[in-house]
């Protein structure tokens, strides 16, 4: 190969080239979003030739859809957060929800999710289906409460909401707040919600 080409397909060595596209994936969709993402970007990211992405995803959408995949089990974060005194469920939402968004690599998983859902139809439909599914029926037959769904997706704007001030604005004094002094607060209006 001479000097100055560029070298296609994988890298060299033992790298996990899928792991790295991955990475790079979320960080450029957390940093402009998916309709301003791009795949040479991402590639530029990992290191590797574009056309390696569409190999091993096949469109940007796809890339995506592997890029940010939920970081936890839903079923395990709702017996979690269910699992003990019902009167501090709220607070254990609350906690669970900042200990996620204090991880810097679930942070870029979900502030690509919250921009381009923001920005596209297209995906904010899928995440409704995932948190409807996923999260919001797990969640409500859980509740002995009247309107259970309507009381779980008020959590759920409470919490996209604080995501929205404290991660993506940084409105402060809140962007900075340690989470332990955020999670007892958050957690009296979450336990509002779903108990009150």
């Amino acid at each position: 190969m001479s000097g100055g080409a560029k070298a296609r397909g994988r890298r060299p060595g033992g790298e996990d080239t899928r792991g790295a596209v991955l990475a790079a994936a979320r960080a450029e969709f957390a940093a402009r979003g998916y309709q301003k993402a791009s795949m040479r970007a991402i590639a530029r990211g990992a290191g590797v030739d574009p056309a390696l992405l569409h190999h091993y995803f096949g469109s940007k959408d796809r890339l995506f859809t592997a890029a940010l995949e939920f970081p936890v089990d839903p079923r395990a974060l709702v017996e979690g957060v269910f699992a003990g005194d019902p009167a501090t469920v709220g607070e254990r939402v609350a906690g669970f929800v900042l200990g996620l968004w204090e991880q810097p690599e679930v942070r870029d998983r979900l502030l690509a999710l919250v921009r381009t859902a923001a920005a596209s139809e297209e995906v904010a439909a899928l995440m409704r289906g995932f948190m409807v599914t996923e999260l919001v029926a797990r969640v409500a037959e859980r509740l002995d409460v009247e309107q259970p769904e309507l009381r779980v997706e008020l959590v759920m704007a409470q919490i996209v909401g604080l995501a929205m001030a404290r991660y993506v604005i940084a409105v402060e004094p809140l962007a900075s707040a340690p989470p332990e002094v955020l999670a007892p607060l958050l957690g009296r209006t979450v336990q509002g919600y779903l108990t009150g």
